[in-house]
């Protein structure tokens, strides 16, 4: 049954009332402008008026959200998909950023495990999936529908999907999309009044590379050591230049997505610490990254001013997730006793998880971004990914490599393969915690996918089981969550930085506001997550989209003027039995009516934010 996106909202009973006299404008039907400015994996407790003064301002003139929530698996595609539909990831079928699709997607390079941060691949699935493989609509495709003009400008994969139905070919209103892409032959077209625009304000019609910014480095060579710069420049002066300029001359109401790669693309390739657990992600090009996103915050509440646009705009700024330094540590792992020509000696390897379980199974281990090719020897997946089985065309299980966790599928749904998988990552010491898809059963030391909502009502594959690899903080001299390290299963060395994991240090992400319609000066305690933004931005804007699946975020009333501010509780969820050697996954969770949030999971003692005494775990990092 297909429901109201906002009356479905206003179901948590501790929001049925109170929000009109905060909401005036957009009950109206001539709702403010928003602008959405997301800050890739920007860590909340790293934002201070010396590091990032832009965002400092926006956290301490208007709304502080001190207990915010990334969305697991803490990835950006995933926490993407919260913030454009208001729905959690078991709705919306982005798991992560590479997911099983079932087939053979041809411009994700003739793979069944598509790395879906690129617009051809996403319009590959929405094809492959009845026309939108989120499964909900977004909410610039509503704001577009509703005649509002709507605009998204950054990094590319997580752009396109706050519009990816949008099709420029058709008649009537298109979102303005501009992503590392534009330009190219697989972009989104630009209309000719944004090419005369970009052209008249002396700015070219294609994104500039990232440059040493995309440098990753490998075993003996650092990663880069410089920030996103120069692209990002381009992209915050076609918003300000161009975009807005634009969307005042047509004096309708406005929503502009902004998605900054940094300090994402700055942490995940920083050459600062070369095989070091220490700077890590917080050494000077993390740092550079920071402040270079907050520059882009900076010019455009400056255009917002010039163009006498301020008053009227109301600004969301929320990172997709936290952000951790990798560990390639493990003192369990079979595959961690190989020598690898690209790995230094006793570290993980790329697809260690694919090769540890194709050795406890003992099943073949076939390469889905190699031509199915057979992993042998002293080899491993080349992009991490494996299918194993007999026949590599008919996999028995599929393994989805992401970073700090990792995703498994079993197409035959074979329960009996599933104990089998579940007793040999029991055995690892880099696996913290284990959810399983609740039609398999329930398993000791697990807990099902329905307690962090990612059962619901996706188009794409439902994973079998989702993995979550070991986190701890380091002694680095700051908050725990600041220091976050965990194992990653990724191409990334040790000490460069990765997220996707269930540490409070890659939950905890950035989250503040500011504007007419969003209370000034007020901290707030209540925890909020993703999947509010995308609920609260559809209420500010009046909208109303229909929708499939129920699981979905809550409008934040508490930040907005006259609001509700709602209670939350604290409680702790676990296995129903441990596992034979004595584990127990647990998650953290806090309630605000009946929606909610998920602070860290896993075996206690071994996930950031969840120490072995589990029943006396604070929230935010403390």
């Amino acid at each position: 049954m297909r429901r109201s996106l906002v009356l479905l909202s206003a179901g948590l009973t501790v929001l049925s009332t109170g929000l009109s006299a905060g909401l005036a404008s957009a009950q109206n039907n001539t709702p403010r402008n928003l602008i959405l400015f997301i800050p890739d994996g920007l860590r909340a407790l790293k934002v201070t008026p010396e590091t990032a003064p832009a965002m400092a301002e926006v956290r301490d003139k208007g709304v502080n959200f001190k207990n915010p929530h990334s969305l697991f698996p803490t990835f950006t595609m995933a926490n993407g998909s919260a913030m454009s539909t208001g729905h959690y990831l078991g709705d919306t079928g982005v798991f992560s950023n590479t997911i099983w699709t079932n087939y053979t997607s041809v411009p994700a390079g003739d793979t069944v495990v598509p790395f879906i941060e690129n617009d051809a691949v996403l319009g590959d699935i929405d094809e492959h999936f009845k026309g939108d493989y989120l499964n909900e609509e977004t909410i610039l495709k509503m704001a577009r529908d509703k005649g509002l003009s709507t605009a998204a400008i950054g990094k590319v994969g997580p752009t396109y999907q706050f519009d990816h139905t949008d099709k420029p070919e058709k008649p009537g209103l298109h979102s303005v999309v501009f992503d590392d892409s534009t330009g190219g032959k697989n972009s989104v077209a630009l209309s000719d009044e944004v090419k005369a625009a970009l052209t008249k304000a002396g700015l070219p019609l294609a994104t500039p590379p990232r440059g040493d910014n995309s440098k990753a480095g490998d075993a003996k060579t650092p990663g880069t050591v410089v920030a996103n710069v120069a692209q990002q420049a381009y992209f915050a002066d076609v918003a300000t230049k161009v975009v807005l300029p634009m969307f005042k001359a047509r004096n309708k109401p406005f929503v502009l997505v902004f998605w900054s790669r940094d300090p994402d693309g700055s942490q995940h390739n920083t050459g600062d610490s070369l095989n070091q657990i220490k700077p890590g992600i917080n050494g000077p090009t993390s740092m550079a990254g920071i402040k270079n996103a907050d520059d882009n915050l900076a010019q455009l509440r400056k255009a917002l001013d010039e163009l006498g646009l301020a008053a009227n705009t109301n600004i969301m700024v929320q990172a997709d997730h936290g952000f951790s330094t990798i560990s390639k540590e493990s003192k369990t792992s079979p595959s961690a006793k190989v020598s690898y020509d690209d790995t230094p000696k006793d570290f993980l390897p790329m697809g260690f998880l694919a090769l540890d379980l194709a050795k406890a199974l003992d099943l073949p281990l076939f390469d889905p971004n190699d031509k199915n090719a057979k992993v042998e020897g002293n080899k491993h997946p080349k992009a991490g990914n494996g299918v194993l089985g007999k026949d590599p065309e008919k996999p028995d299980l599929v393994v989805a490599t992401n970073g700090g966790s990792d995703l498994i599928y079993l197409p035959n749904k074979d329960k009996k393969l599933a104990a089998k998988t579940i007793k040999a990552l029991l055995e690892q010491d880099y696996v913290s915690g284990l959810f399983v898809e609740d039609s398999l059963g329930r398993f000791p030391g697990t807990l099902p996918l329905s307690s962090i909502n990612l059962r619901g009502k996706s188009a794409t594959p439902t994973p079998s089981i989702v993995v979550n690899f070991r986190s701890y903080a380091s002694d680095c001299g700051e908050a725990p969550t600041n220091c976050s390290v965990q194992v990653a299963d990724t191409v990334l060395r040790q000490g460069q930085g990765m997220h996707g994991s269930f540490s409070r240090g890659d939950t905890m992400n950035f989250m503040a506001a500011i504007g007419p319609d969003f209370k000034a000066g007020y901290v707030s305690e209540i925890p909020v997550s993703n999947a509010d933004v995308g609920m609260t931005a559809a209420q500010l804007l009046g909208l109303r989209g229909s929708q499939n699946g129920g699981l979905v975020g809550r409008v934040m009333s508490e930040a907005l003027p006259n609001g509700i501010v709602p209670k939350a509780f604290k409680s702790v969820e676990r296995s129903k039995k441990k596992s034979e050697n004595g584990l127990e996954t647990v998650l953290n969770v806090q309630r605000v009516g009946s929606q909610r949030y998920f602070d860290a999971a896993g075996f206690p003692g071994r996930t950031l934010g969840l120490e072995p005494d589990a029943g006396k775990q604070k929230t935010a990092g403390k």
